[in-house]
C-alpha cells in the first residue's frame, strides 16, 4: 500500500481527524505518518504530544505485524510522552482513554512475548479513539 505523502500541512484538528480514519480503517503506520507531520511541525510546548500519539501508531503498527516486544515498548513510550497532557488535554486528545488503551495492549503483547499468544493484532479491531466523546 502506498505511503502517505509527507509534510502535509494540517491543523490539529485535521491531522487528529485524518489519523483517526486512517486508524479505523486498520491503516495505523499511515496514521504514523499522519501524526509524525504533525509532531515536525508543531511548536516546543506540543512537540511531544504528537510524537507521543505518533508513537502510539507506530506500536499499533508492530503489534498488528506481530512484533508484541516492539509494539509494547513503542506504546509505553508514546504514552508516557502523553501524560504531562493530561491535566489539559489540547484539541480533545483523550490522554487517560489513550494511555489505558496502551497500557492494556502493552500488556497483552508482553503476556505474549512472555509466552501468552497473542499473536498478530488486527489493527481496525484494535484502534483506539484519539479523541474524547464530545
Amino acid at each position: 500500500m502506498e505511503r502517505q505523502p509527507e509534510g502535509v500541512a494540517r491543523t490539529p484538528d485535521e491531522s487528529l481527524a485524518e489519523a483517526q480514519r486512517l486508524l479505523d480503517a486498520g491503516m495505523p503506520f499511515h496514521a504514523h505518518e499522519v501524526l509524525e507531520d504533525a509532531w515536525k511541525a508543531a511548536g516546543e510546548g506540543e512537540r511531544e504530544l504528537w510524537r507521543g500519539l505518533a508513537q502510539l501508531a507506530v506500536g499499533l503498527t508492530h503489534a498488528a505485524r506481530g512484533n508484541a516486544t516492539g509494539g509494547a515498548a513503542l506504546l509505553e513510550r508514546g504514552a508516557a510522552a502523553l501524560v504531562p497532557y493530561a491535566g489539559d488535554p489540547p484539541y480533545g486528545v483523550d490522554v487517560a482513554g489513550l494511555t489505558a488503551w496502551a497500557a492494556g495492549l502493552a500488556g497483552r503483547l508482553t503476556g505474549a512475548a512472555g509466552g501468552g499468544a497473542a499473536g498478530a493484532v488486527p489493527a481496525a479491531a484494535a484502534a483506539p479513539r484519539l479523541r474524547a466523546a464530545r
